[in-house]
């Protein structure tokens, strides 16, 4: 069957006319004139070959390729996956005194401090830390406040990835102790009129300060926010350029640089104002690397906190798109399979465990990165429905489903980049046959918004 799958058809036995008509002419559209399309739908039930143009060509799939990541976290680390972040300490307590340091060890979660989920807020967090600190009878420490965040290593950027979205909320860092999703917010003031230099009126770095250099200008009312961040991990300046809508009111969220060491710096003045007095400065472990400062494990564990589950992680994942869900979720992959949490690694063993399931080449698969942001990705849309169809096989698949927003009255999960628009989900027509689609087109030209209204009109024959 699957050898089937991955064979090039015009079409198979279950023919869709309207579907056929509607994408030859999409092909000639003039906004194609010098872009190139993929689109393969199969039988949701049998993965029968229903329609295939172009469906062997890599193209650049964008954030549908989140569709795949999540799949895959579902099969290798199940539905029910959580991660673990643990606060322990080191040393001993002596009435009351803990001589030591605290350290807080980040096992990948990248929900830590975000408001999706009630107990992962931030002040909910910060209390269920006070109070286990407090229970221990720690009323002083004498040391450092640690975040451990060396799970991940260093290189929390995927290779491909561009320096205009690397500052960016969505251009975030793939941590493995995040913090508040790993952004934060930028506010801004306009000026009297287009191109005046803006103000800024603050922002919500926390404790940890960040150098931000404005050179962003006041844009035209209804062009909205066209402002980029431009930064680097672990850096703590950002240039911001771009324009800001004379008539916008709104925070701008950018990416957050060092997360690890926001989190310990936010949870250590927590605990000051709460009356726990701290002589150490709060630090990272990559700090206390780069300085050559020698620091033990903990000892002694106070709290081990578990993530929400997978398949509400997934949920928000493709919901909202988040990359940063979709990095962490691909390095994890690595960890399952006893491998060091590499964006690499992790992209190895999701193709070794593709072409193992559904014998596809993993040429098929030529990516990057988890969540499709870099534009040196190619997947072909005869993999990527292949990979979808095997997913309604699965007791999870309900859940995955549930996450996949809705678009043209479809489940299905967009994407964009840079002249690249794409589509990939299921759909049950209203003769009852259920298909499984992806459509991706690539450098066009002309407008996003009327690109994507001939597509739909193409997803319509699923109709």
């Amino acid at each position: 069957m699957f050898i089937l799958i991955f064979t090039q058809a015009a079409c198979a036995q279950t023919r869709l006319p309207n579907i056929e008509s509607a994408y030859s002419n999409f092909e000639k559209d003039s906004q194609l004139k010098f872009g190139l399309s993929s689109l393969t739908v199969l039988n949701a039930k049998t993965g029968e070959v229903v329609f295939s143009k172009n469906g062997n060509i890599g193209l650049a799939p964008a954030s549908t390729l989140k569709a795949i990541t999540s799949i895959s976290a579902y099969h290798i680390l199940g539905e029910n996956f959580t991660w673990q972040t643990t606060l322990g300490y080191t040393g001993s307590i002596v009435n009351g005194i803990l001589n030591g340091n605290l350290i807080l060890t980040g096992g990948g979660d990248p929900t830590l401090g975000s408001d999706r989920y009630n107990q992962s807020k931030p002040e909910v967090l910060l209390s269920r830390w006070l109070a286990a600190i407090k229970k221990a009878g720690i009323k002083k420490i004498n040391g450092r406040l640690i975040g451990d965040d060396a799970l991940f290593g260093t290189q929390i950027i995927p290779l491909g990835w561009i320096w205009q979205d690397i500052g960016n909320y969505y251009g975030a860092g793939a941590t493995s102790l995040s913090w508040r999703e790993n952004e934060t917010g930028v506010r801004f003031k306009a000026g009297d009129k287009s191109g005046d230099k803006t103000l800024l009126t603050g922002n919500t770095a926390g404790p940890v300060p960040l150098k931000l250099v404005n050179e962003v200008t006041t844009g035209a009312a209804g062009s909205g926010d066209n402002v980029y961040a431009y930064s680097a991990p672990y850096t703590d300046i950002v240039y911001l350029r771009g324009t800001y809508g004379i008539d916008l009111k709104k925070t701008i969220m950018i990416s957050m640089p060092d997360p690890a060491l926001n989190l310990v710096a936010e949870l250590r003045e927590n605990l000051q104002n709460n009356g726990i007095v701290i002589s150490g400065e709060a630090t990272t472990s990559r700090l206390l690397n780069l300085s050559k400062t020698v620091y033990l494990p903990p000892s002694a564990i106070l709290d081990k906190y578990n993530s929400p589950q997978l398949g509400k992680v997934v949920y928000w994942l493709n919901q909202k798109s988040l990359n940063l869900y979709a990095e962490n979720l691909l390095k994890t992959l690595a960890l399952k399979q006893g491998k060091f949490a590499s964006t690499e690694n992790a992209i190895s063993e999701l193709k070794r465990f593709w072409t193992n399931k559904l014998k596809m080449d993993a040429n098929a698969l030529s990516i990057l990165d988890g969540s499709g942001l870099s534009p040196e990705n190619r997947v072909t849309t005869m993999a990527m429905a292949a990979i979808l169809q095997s997913a309604t096989k699965e007791p999870w698949y309900p859940s995955f489903h549930e996450s996949l927003p809705e678009n043209n009255s479809m489940k299905m999960k967009s994407g964009s980049i840079r002249n690249v628009l794409a589509y990939t989900g299921y759909h049950t027509s209203s003769s009852g046959s259920s298909f499984v689609f992806s459509f991706i087109t690539n450098n066009y030209n002309g407008s996003t918004s009327a690109i994507k209204q001939k597509m739909f009109k193409v997803l319509d024959g699923l109709k």
